[in-house]
């Protein structure tokens, strides 16, 4: 079988499983694929689905999106605004309408740089979006709690 173009994704994924001192065994169990897929993978001979990647990474605790780039599902540049945009809305020191506004912010000043965003609205799992904040209400500050 001629070794599939995904990049260093296979080298990349049995360092990450020695590191995290995971057997090939092991990690596939965690991932819930099978021994010989993910022996596959990791010699290049089988480009995973960004699911399956999905699951790796789950198994490995690592970037899901890290994986993406290196099979060529994601470009460098998605991954970081999805991992920009993710590091907001994780952040459990602002609300969510100030997450909101600062993604407004990021999507504006990508957009005058000459970048698209890669969401038209900022949907996620935690069902924010940057449109659903009114300009006007993001620009004045909240009055201090005592």
């Amino acid at each position: 079988m001629a070794s599939l173009n995904v990049g260093n994704l296979g080298e990349y994924l049995r360092e990450q499983r020695r590191t995290a001192q995971l057997s090939l065994r092991q990690l596939a169990d965690a991932a819930g694929v099978s021994n010989p897929y993910l022996s596959q993978i990791e010699r290049g001979l089988r480009k995973p689905s960004a699911e399956v990647l999905q699951q790796v990474a789950k198994a490995l605790r690592i970037s899901a999106e890290t994986l993406y780039v290196r099979a060529g599902i994601l470009d460098e540049r998605e991954r970081e605004e999805l991992e920009t945009r993710a590091v907001i809305l994780a952040d459990p020191s602002i609300n969510e309408r100030q997450k909101n506004v600062l993604l407004q912010i990021y999507d504006s000043f990508r957009k005058e740089n000459g970048f698209e965003s890669g969401s038209g609205d900022t949907d996620d799992e935690s069902g924010l979006s940057a449109d659903s904040t009114d300009a006007d209400t993001a620009s004045k500050p909240s009055p201090p709690s005592n």
